[in-house]
């Protein structure tokens, strides 16, 4: 029964395919493109580690010094000028270190600052369609839990592998001039090693792209379960064991997922450490030999070679385990860039000009339109996707009020949100004042156009700044003003804050009257053109309802209105009423006419008229 009921709330098997594999070579270069703003800091750090790594092999050389030439000789003054520089060495290292990881840190934050950046703005580029496909929670874990965990990638692992390989350069030349036998007896199994980590990365990626998803799923059940709705739903339903029982689930599993990919490749590591830890005694037992036979090696060269040996085993060894890591990353940039890449499938046209507000009449024109949901195939044939609306045509002159009725699912919220182009027609055109809205810039023609619906949704924020939302320039007055118009302003100030009172989550401190009317007030400062009222008050007490069909009148004077309602005793007044069934207009006219039809408005009409004692009209 749980997996039934999981499975309902996740999206088709399709979604959960692995992402697309683009070549490793792709990913880097478009990473690195993140950088290139940044390059004369990148240049500068990149310019400091190299420094700092060749002061680090000046050490070592120092002591064969001291211990082949200062000792031996007696020669105080060279052990005091061998001995302060390795004194002094380190110290400047450690401040251009400092100076350096300052740097990374600047470079590295402001990297993943533009990141998340480009994938907010580019969420809030994509169309309603992407939203209403997509989990919430399932945005919320790229934006959090991907780009997250690339963090640590961006700040740190590619300043690493700069700093191990000019570490690990310097160090193998080093070695290889003091002597070349012992270096390839060092470096012998590095190669090997090399290709296993490639191997073992792999299965890093494969394991933290099944571990992102698995965060994915657990975010969404936390989003859908603990916001105030699914706590309502789940404690009215006694619920709460159920989704505790399957947030446990999927905790054990992202449990397991994370061990095995914390695990990858330990044994592995295991026998490198050993490998590197084993080496030096080899060079001793192989130096040491020469030594005794008398050949050229000298109790300094063989410090000197395995202090070398030291420095080069630790960047050798990041420099395998980041590769492992890079592995792993890939997996979260790959959940990242399919994001990105996504296409923008409403946007403006290259050509596209701006509505001014007060230049816009709103005459409202609807020419043949077709429309329905789902995602077009790529190449345009074989579209299989049934119809939602055909062929709907009417027109709406400013002033006016026209109404849409009908069973529920026949198309009336679809014709609605297709006005303020929400979505594209698929046939046909949108009109305003005889522009094709797909002519206009989309952040105007929500300037000119305002939509208030049944779910009323308020920001976790005050009473101001929910109302501000309309129009953000707007002072203090007007909002007060907009409050009053909307039947708002008593209420408002009864509250203990007044307007600066915190409406919580959802603004579920306030009745759904008193949410509606603020959501008006937010439209009425917006002051648009061409109104959609989407079944606003079909769910309110009489009293709630009068006050904002009150404010209603009001607000759609001069405006083109379009009015979406069930209970049809809203609409008696409507200039023109429309009735949708299965997606096409099959009456219109007003509403005397369309009783007088007998169709099918007049037996929604008289159904209606024993559930509801007093028409309210809208004006």
């Amino acid at each position: 029964m749980m997996r039934g009921a999981r499975a309902s709330r996740l999206l088709p098997p399709a979604y959960y395919r692995s992402t697309l594999k683009r070549p490793d070579s792709a990913t880097v270069k478009r990473v690195a493109g993140f950088f290139r703003p940044y390059k004369a800091r990148v240049a500068l750090s990149v310019g400091l580690i190299l420094i700092t790594a060749g002061i680090g092999i000046v050490n070592p050389i120092l002591l064969k010094l001291i211990i082949d030439d200062a000792i031996p000789q007696r020669n105080l003054h060279l052990l005091y000028i061998y001995v302060g520089l390795m004194v002094t060495l380190p110290i400047v290292s450690g401040l251009i270190g400092v100076l350096q990881s300052w740097l990374n840190a600047i470079i590295g934050q402001r990297v993943m600052s533009d990141l998340r950046d480009q994938l907010y703005r580019h969420l809030q580029r994509m169309p309603l369609r992407f939203f209403t496909e997509t989990r919430t929670g399932e945005i919320q874990s790229r934006l959090s839990n991907d780009v997250g965990g690339i963090q640590r990638v961006v700040t740190e692992t590619a300043t690493s592998i700069v700093s191990n390989l000019a570490v690990a350069i310097s160090t193998i030349i080093a070695m290889w001039l003091l002597d070349w036998r012992l270096a390839i007896i060092s470096l012998a199994m590095v190669p090997i090693f090399g290709a296993l980590t490639y191997k073992v990365g792999k299965a890093r990626r494969e394991i933290t792209t099944a571990t992102q998803r698995t965060m994915a799923d657990l975010t969404s059940i936390l989003e859908e379960t603990l916001s105030v709705s699914g706590v309502l739903l789940t404690k009215a339903f006694g619920r709460q064991q159920y989704e505790t029982d399957k947030f446990r689930g999927e905790n054990a599993r992202l449990v397991d997922l994370q061990v095995r990919q914390q695990m990858i490749g330990r044994w592995f590591f295991m026998i490198i450490s050993t490998f590197f830890t084993i080496t030096p005694a080899v060079v001793y037992l192989v130096a040491g030999r020469e030594i005794i036979h008398g050949e050229a090696a000298t109790i300094g060269d063989i410090v000197a070679f395995t202090t070398l040996q030291s420095r080069l085993f630790m960047p050798l060894g990041q420099l395998l385990n980041i590769q492992v890591e890079i592995q792993g990353a890939f997996a979260l940039f790959d959940r990242i860039f399919e994001y990105l890449d996504m296409p923008v499938t409403l946007s403006d046209r290259p050509n596209a000009k701006p509505l001014v507000h007060d230049e816009v009449q709103g005459r409202l024109t609807f020419d043949d339109v077709s429309f329905r949901y789902g995602t077009p195939p790529p190449d345009g044939t074989g579209d299989i996707r049934p119809w939602t609306l055909r062929d709907i045509s009417f027109e709406a002159n400013p002033g006016e009020l026209i109404a849409l009725v009908g069973p529920s699912g026949a198309g009336k919220s679809t014709i609605s949100m297709l006005i303020p182009r929400l979505y594209d027609v698929d046939e046909g055109a949108i009109r305003i004042d005889g522009t094709d809205i797909r002519d206009v810039t989309l952040e105007s023609l929500g300037q000119v156009t305002g939509m208030v619906t049944q779910e009323t949704y308020l920001f976790h924020s005050t009473v101001r700044a929910n109302i501000a939302y309309g129009r953000l320039d707007a002072t203090d007055a007007e909002i007060e003003q907009a409050a009053r118009a909307a039947a708002i302003y008593d209420r408002i100030m009864a509250l203990p804050e007044k307007f600066e009172t915190v409406v919580g989550e959802r603004g579920y401190k306030l009745s759904g009257g008193e949410k509606q009317r603020i959501a008006l007030a937010r439209v009425i400062l917006k002051d648009p053109r061409i109104l959609i009222l989407d079944e606003a008050t079909s769910a309110l007490d009489t009293h709630s309802e009068r006050l904002i069909q009150s404010a209603l009148e009001d607000l759609a004077a001069g405006r083109t209105t379009v009015a979406i309602a069930h209970r049809l005793s809203t609409v008696l007044a409507a200039d023109q009423i429309l009735v949708i069934e299965q997606g096409r207009i099959v009456e219109r006219g007003r509403h005397a006419d369309l009783l007088a039809l007998e169709g099918l408005y007049a037996q929604l009409y008289n159904e209606q008229f024993l559930m509801f004692e007093e028409p309210v009209p809208l004006s």
